[in-house]
């Protein structure tokens, strides 16, 4: 790299980077080899236009989002951390319960703690990459903006981990830093480290579930961390979970757009086959719910996990919220209910609380997931259309814990191996489905006009209107 990085311009923060003479030649390393990954592997096209982004240049109120038509290579991906607001902040759980909260990393949890970051490090240009080549295929503008906001965050999120691995992890955090750059999703040889960001996302249908159903495991995972005794990892995840809520906003309400128009499609012509106006159908997106939720499912790991009991009890990585949660905060013989396969049957035990911590997390996903199904279905009913959207038991289409093995029908029944492969066309996107959403992916470019299967959205990004120059196409 030639010249030295303004950190002043370049990337905004809060963490005074330029007096770390260390650190800044560890990220003046590194920042060309993003810069590579992020013109190969992230946005396909369009790099060379001006988007209307949100950026974070401070984590006040006025600074954390300004908006401004800039080129994506020329985004200032910042590193913030959270205001430190308690002055005397003591650790919330764990064995460790009540002592100061750390501001370095404890020698003996150096391998526990890198992997936790390196974890979620993995998992931001995993989505970038996974979405690569939507672009060409956004339904609208808005639309095309909002993907490209998703992308440049995620890569901020990448940055903030990064830091964390370069300020406190030494050689080691270098070296990982390198690895999140070369692991690719969906490759054979070096594929992401969790399965569902290794899924591809071939149309926006996947865009908005994946949105919605994934970067809401973020959501927890960061809640989570966000709870750490490791002080720097809490507050850079508490400031990372203002940018994920965008990313679940744009997943839900991209969602309700298209039931909206599937419903409009079925009041205007009194007919449920609107694939014959060029919309989807409910039953169609009832299929793409299962496959999303079930995915991410398997993303908060196995029900009883003696990993996840150990980042608890070593204070690494607590509960959602767990500050509000009415009990000791250490949970030595605390029991706690799961739903577990025993004699032939799904049946509910009470087991460790402290083994069950991803049953919890999931528990506390899973209700937040039905808040949104409640709100689509909310579309649907004011529409005067009988369907209702669910999500399908925790059992079906797993591949990681205790029901990996099974074959559960979304509402719950166990089944053998020959009826799943008879029936589960019935239950998950199949090719026929996956080609009639692929059909109706054409790209739309002109300033508020909006593809034939998704409504417009009720309000433009921040106040503007909806045929406003969300992308300056022109040369």
């Amino acid at each position: 790299m030639t010249g030295e990085v303004n950190y002043s311009d370049l990337i905004p923060n809060n963490i005074d980077l330029g007096a770390d003479r260390r650190l800044k030649r560890a990220l003046e390393s590194w920042h060309p080899k993003f810069m590579h990954w992020w013109k190969t592997y992230g946005p396909d096209e369009y790099q060379d236009k001006e988007v209307y982004l949100r950026t974070a240049v401070s984590v006040d109120k006025a600074g954390w989002a300004q908006f401004g038509h800039v080129k994506m290579p020329d985004y200032r991906w910042g590193i913030f951390l959270a205001d430190n607001t308690q002055q005397d902040k003591r650790i919330g759980f764990g064995d460790h319960k009540g002592e100061k909260v750390w501001q370095d990393v404890p020698g003996e949890f150096r391998g526990p703690l890198r992997r936790l970051i390196v974890t979620q490090g993995d998992t931001e240009p995993a989505s970038v990459e996974q979405q690569r080549i939507l672009a060409a295929t956004a339904p609208s503008l808005v639309d095309m903006r909002n993907l490209f906001q998703v992308n440049v965050e995620e890569a901020r999120h990448l940055w903030a981990m990064v830091y964390l691995l370069m300020a406190h992890f030494g050689r080691d955090g270098r070296e990982e830093a390198e690895d999140l750059l070369k692991r690719r999703s969906g490759d054979a040889d070096k594929p992401r480290i969790l399965g569902a960001f290794n899924e591809a996302t071939p149309d926006w249908l996947s865009f908005f579930m994946f949105t919605y159903f994934t970067d809401r495991d973020g959501k927890y995972q960061l809640a989570s961390l966000a709870e750490s005794a490791f002080d720097p990892l809490a507050r850079t995840c508490q400031f990372m979970l203002t940018e994920e809520a965008h990313h679940m906003y744009v997943g839900e309400t991209g969602v309700a757009r298209v039931i909206q128009k599937a419903c409009e499609i079925m009041r205007e012509h009194r007919t449920d086959d609107v694939r014959h106006y060029g919309a989807i159908d409910l039953p169609t997106l009832q299929k793409y719910v299962n496959f999303h939720f079930s995915v991410s499912t398997d993303l908060f790991g196995a029900e009883q996990s003696t990993n996840a009991a150990n980042y608890f009890t070593q204070g690494l990585k607590g509960r959602y919220q767990e500050s509000r949660i009415d009990d000791d905060h250490q949970l030595k013989d605390q029991p706690y209910r799961v739903i577990q396969f025993d004699a032939g049957q799904l049946v509910e035990r009470e087991v460790a609380a402290l083994t069950s911590i991803n049953e919890r997390l999931r528990d506390d996903y899973i209700a937040d997931c039905q808040r949104g199904v409640d709100r689509w279905n909310k579309i649907i009913a004011e529409a005067g259309i009988d369907f209702v959207l669910t999500l399908p038991h925790r059992a079906f289409h797993r591949q990681i814990g205790i029901f990996s093995d099974l074959h559960v029908t979304p509402s719950g029944a166990l089944i053998d191996a020959e009826r799943w492969a008879r029936e589960c066309h019935q239950w998950l996107p199949g090719p026929s489905d996956h080609e009639y959403v692929k059909s109706l992916m054409q790209q739309v470019t002109e300033p508020g006009k909006f593809a034939s299967w998704i409504a417009p959205p009720r309000l433009g990004i921040n106040n503007q209107p909806l045929d406003f120059a969300y992308l300056k196409l022109a040369h």
